[in-house]
């Protein structure tokens, strides 16, 4: 379970504070659900889950409203305050019941082989230790549970990747949450020891200019089952 529902008053102590970043990230998430077709891919990106799920770094709860009715609940994680407060706010709104907690990716605040399946959308760019929190997915999925993914990338041409290095050295991530530009999530999931399943590689916005956080990647992946004795 999480350490607190979405009801409770008490605030606790948040793992990560980007107050500025947030209201910015707030403002252009909701725009980009009809600008930039959004909503479409966070349709897909949830489609056909059932059962229990827990939601790693929920930002403001835009991905609620799309869980199918076959989810009976929704543990949502995410550490920045401000961002926190808005996701309540959707769970309220949702048709599913959903969980709001504060915890971070590296050590998540729930038992171990606790949900049929985790969802990360564009939130692997930003945590601190990719291994380490995707240690923390296998761990709190039951074998052969789901990993949904929604996330950005390493992506383009020399040029392209040459900029992602170069503004992830410098002004790109405390600018942007901690954000960065040209992390490879596909192979981080492989290096993680899932198996991975369908995915596809799409550019966001589909129409208009490429930019170096263009390069997406949404897929599934599974915990694997052990070996029958």
């Amino acid at each position: 379970m999480a350490p607190r529902s979405a009801g409770s008053g008490k605030v606790s102590r948040d793992p990560v504070h980007h107050p500025v970043f947030a209201r910015y990230y707030a403002r252009l998430s909701v725009a980009a659900e009809t600008r930039m077709g959004m909503a479409g891919v966070r349709k897909r990106l949830l489609a056909g889950l059932s059962g229990r799920v827990l939601e790693i770094g929920a930002g403001n709860g835009l991905n609620f409203s799309h869980y199918p009715r076959a989810v009976s609940e929704v543990v949502a994680i995410e550490p920045e305050r401000r961002l926190r407060q808005l996701a309540v706010e959707a769970a309220l709104r949702s048709e599913v019941p959903v969980d709001v907690a504060p915890g971070a990716a590296e050590a998540l605040p729930v038992k171990s082989e606790a949900f049929d399946a985790v969802v990360v959308s564009l939130v692997l760019c930003s945590v601190r230790d990719v291994p380490r929190a995707l240690g923390e997915v296998r761990r709190v999925l039951r074998p052969g549970g789901t990993v949904r993914f929604f996330e950005h990338g390493r992506g383009g041409g020399p040029a392209m990747r040459f900029t992602q290095r170069a503004l992830d050295r410098t002004l790109w991530p405390p600018l942007s949450g901690g954000c960065h530009l040209g992390r490879d999530p596909v192979a981080a999931l492989r290096a993680a020891g899932f198996e991975l399943g369908p995915y596809r590689r799409v550019l966001m916005p589909e129409k208009g200019p490429t930019l170096p956080t263009s390069f997406c990647v949404l897929g599934t992946a599974w915990r694997p089952l052990p070996p029958e004795r």
